[in-house]
């Protein structure tokens, strides 16, 4: 386990990845953090517990951001959301090529998680990915870099330069 990884079980692995794709949703696509490339709205209505880091629709992308200090980080390394199916009780996951997350250069632990159902815009879904969660980080510099790809071509390459206050 890398250092400033935070241990999340099952349970609070599948209810953090809805509430990070509630989130991620939740914002209008021209303040959207998954499709931000700067950085710019990072902060989009950021929950007071924790800090999400988005993802991205695929591609390279790097990002400059600021992080409160005090704060665990949840963020998704490779991850997927579908309509929910009623009765299919079968595990559904992206076929994984690849999939690392380092802080300043350590490896970072990732862990699978899926959701149960939840709603957006009233439609239940679920969610499948492999995330990753870092305990509150001390004031400073740091970057993230993610890298990951799925056996269907899609594939992400994010840096985050962290900056903690």
């Amino acid at each position: 386990m890398g250092d400033g990884d935070w241990r999340i079980d099952e349970a609070e692995g599948g209810r953090l990845a809805a509430r990070w794709w509630q989130w991620a949703l939740s914002a209008p696509e021209d303040r959207s953090p998954v499709s931000d490339t700067t950085g710019r709205y990072a902060d989009w209505r950021q929950p007071e517990d924790l800090w999400f880091l988005a993802g991205t629709y695929g591609g390279r992308v790097v990002r400059r951001c600021g992080i409160p200090a005090g704060r665990p980080v949840f963020f998704p390394v490779l991850n997927t959301e579908r309509k929910a199916v009623p009765f299919v009780t079968r595990p559904w996951r992206l076929d994984v090529e690849r999939a690392e997350a380092d802080l300043n250069g350590s490896p970072l632990s990732l862990s699978e998680f899926s959701s149960k159902p939840f709603p957006v815009m009233g439609i239940p879904r679920i969610a499948w990915g492999l995330w990753c969660g870092l305990s509150p980080l001390p004031a400073g510099q740091f970057v993230l870099e993610i890298k990951a790809a799925a056996k269907d071509g899609f594939w992400v390459d994010t840096t985050y330069h962290l900056s903690v206050e």
